[in-house]
């Protein structure tokens, strides 16, 4: 019985650090971590199938790592087809409806594949050479490998190894993996949905670029890594052109093309500066922030991204401010100033219908935003939840 309350508390604690996990990685490494633990193994992995490519790639090496092995790979696979057990699994045993069940290989199997027979191996299955050479090879002793479904289709597999030397693993332990193997299946269905609506709640859903509340996290953050280390912060504020003319002498229909396509436009150019995001703002307005490369770079892109934008069907290109900390600026302590000498800068250059960007503090321009004209969009968009004039800008 103290066995079984041992498991249960195995599963529990699975489930409660898979349920706590905040990314992707961290439910994997969470599922590895526990399922070793609770199989008294040395070392776990989790892996998925790719079904488009034949093969099973590996998300997460935990405990302990054979040389060469990283914790996250970013290209450690395998082909199913060299893998009977598996193909067996995807294409035979799963056709047939039922629950899969866990297996158990040790070190002490063939080396070379063996003649199909009618009777299966001691634990239900035939041996698969590959993982008897890649368990002598690596110092572990045995493996059980528990199948992973999740919606009703193959997923992945969970694999726990335990050292050479130590106890074998019997088939109470492979019906215990089949357990934590339903376990992790439900916390990588609820990570799954968790990425989905965080993904919603990030993203515009007409372009597909980052959103307004993506942006204030990023800027945030990145004005604090600015503060700290000095890292250059540059944010282009860019307003397109002529949008409420297309939409009405040609419909919304060709308006929300030119949206999207100026989007494409902005992430293509984004793509030049490593890590920018690039999002839309709301309406006819987007942005792009750039945290590391020097104002000068971001000037030349903010300014490939004008022309490119006025190439595009039906639209008048765009108005563009731009604002870097690499800049005489003065100090930026917050976002909100950042962001308002951006957009500053973007209303004088629709003012001034300039094809080029502006920039802030550049060409001796002394900052003061309180002359902003009234009625400019950066004296009237509401920014992170506070009016034009509460709070000091600074």
């Amino acid at each position: 019985m103290g066995g079984d309350d041992a498991r249960l508390r195995a599963v529990v604690s699975l489930a409660q650090a898979m349920a706590a996990a905040h990314t992707p990685r961290g439910c994997w490494r969470a599922a590895a971590l526990g399922a070793c633990e609770a199989l008294g193994g040395s070392f776990a992995a989790l892996s998925v199938w790719e079904r488009g490519r034949g093969r099973l790639k590996v998300l997460v090496n935990a405990g302990e790592r054979a040389e060469g092995e990283e914790e996250f790979p970013d290209e450690e696979t395998y082909p199913v087809h060299q893998f009977p057990e598996i193909t067996e699994f995807l294409h035979e045993r799963w056709a047939g409806g039922g629950e899969p069940d866990a297996w158990v290989e040790t070190a002490d199997g063939p080396v070379e594949p063996e003649p199909a027979d009618d009777g299966p191996g001691a634990t239900g299955h035939g041996y698969s050479h590959q993982r008897v050479a890649a368990l002598r090879r690596r110092g572990r002793g045995c493996c059980v490998v528990a199948p992973i479904v999740l919606h009703g289709r193959a997923w992945g597999e969970l694999y726990v190894a335990r050292r050479v030397g130590g106890p074998v693993f019997g088939r109470p332990d492979a019906d215990f993996a089949t357990v934590l193997a339903a376990v992790v299946a439900a916390g990588i269905s609820q990570t799954e949905r968790l990425e989905e609506v965080r993904k919603l709640a990030f993203t515009d859903p007409l372009t597909g670029l980052a959103n307004r509340r993506a942006v204030d996290i990023r800027l945030d953050e990145a004005v604090e890594r600015h503060r700290a280390d000095g890292s250059v912060v540059s944010l282009v504020v860019c307003d397109l052109n002529g949008l409420k003319r297309v939409n009405d002498t040609h419909g919304h229909a060709v308006g929300d093309r030119l949206l999207e396509r100026f989007g494409s436009v902005l992430s293509r150019c984004g793509a030049m500066l490593p890590g920018a995001l690039a999002a839309r703002l709301g309406g006819d307005e987007f942005c792009l922030l750039a945290l590391g490369p020097g104002a000068d770079e971001v000037i030349a892109v903010a300014t490939e991204l004008c022309e490119r934008a006025g190439e595009l069907e039906f639209g008048n290109g765009v108005a563009c401010g731009m604002a870097s900390t690499g800049d005489p600026i003065g100090p930026v302590v917050s976002a909100r100033r950042l962001f308002r000498l951006a957009d500053a800068a973007q209303y004088r250059a629709k003012a001034a219908r300039s094809t080029r960007p502006v920039v802030a503090g550049r060409d001796g321009e002394v900052i003061r935003l309180a002359d902003s004209p009234p009625g400019s969009p950066h004296d009237r968009r509401r920014l992170r939840g506070n009016r034009p004039g509460e709070g000091p800008d600074r």
